[in-house]
């Protein structure tokens, strides 16, 4: 049996089961907002430490929670790897402390036959910006069937085709992995997340272009997608590295939101 095993556990996350809830149980004990979609499709969720964005991812997973899913399609990009494309992940199962979650080979090989620009490359198992979301996507839906797909140099509008794909079916949540800006000021970071966090909001394609995410192209696919197919966006939460970190010179921006009706 192959396995994706984990590479961020110990940094990213814990390697610990208890501490894994430790954290999700902390999170939980705030206040919730009372935004949300009777049909949630799909979810925008940051991917660095969960010391920083967990909080942030946790919102997004505990309101998708409310609807059960079959599947779970996880779409990330590459920071590691370059690859033209994107990646599908065909091991059998995915590792995490909770316990493992099985890989639906069966639809990620069908997506790869079906699209030219996919592919199983391999070296994309060191990828964080997806394995982060894995231990949240245990714990809210259990025992679902994971696909990991890791993208690199490729077009928004491709990308879009594979949600198109997804969503066609209602058993399926897609979740964007992205976080927002890198190493600014908070201020300047602040201005820069404000055109993304409107992008998101207003589904305004133009916008993304004054921004800068890690995942932006991800998330351009589902606004895109979204727009076409009539669905609405709800953001649920903006923050910074500097609300950990205290510093204010060189911060990460990081946001998590729904797209549904």
């Amino acid at each position: 049996m192959s396995i994706r095993k984990t590479v961020v556990a110990g940094s990213f996350y814990p390697n610990e089961k208890d501490e894994i809830l430790r954290y999700i149980n902390h999170f939980n004990s705030f206040e919730d907002t009372d935004e949300t979609f009777e049909d949630i499709k799909a979810i925008i969720v940051p991917h660095a430490g969960y010391i920083y964005s967990g909080y942030t991812a946790n919102l997004a997973y505990k309101k998708a929670s409310l609807k059960s899913y079959k599947r779970v399609v996880v779409i990330g990009p590459s920071h590691n790897v370059y690859l033209k494309g994107a990646s599908v992940a065909l091991y059998d199962e995915y590792e995490t402390p909770l316990g493992n979650l099985s890989i639906d080979k069966e639809f990620s090989q069908y997506l790869i036959d079906k699209y030219d620009f996919l592919d199983f490359n391999i070296e994309c198992e060191f990828e964080h910006s997806t394995e982060v979301q894995v231990p949240f996507i245990k714990h809210y839906f259990g025992d679902v069937e994971i696909v990991e797909i890791i993208y690199g140099e490729i077009d928004y509008k491709e990308i879009s085709k594979i949600i198109d794909e997804v969503l066609n079916s209602s058993v399926n949540l897609v979740v964007i992995s992205t976080d927002l800006s890198h190493f600014y000021t908070l201020e300047e970071a602040n201005n820069l997340d404000g055109f993304f966090l409107s992008a998101v909001q207003n589904k305004n394609l133009d916008l993304f272009n004054s921004c800068e995410a890690c995942g932006k192209v991800g998330v351009k696919a589902l606004i895109n997608w979204a727009i076409q197919n009539r669905y609405e966006s709800k953001l649920l939460h903006y923050c910074t590295s500097a609300d950990v970190s205290k510093d204010k010179n060189r911060v990460v921006g990081y946001t998590s939101a729904l797209i549904g009706r």
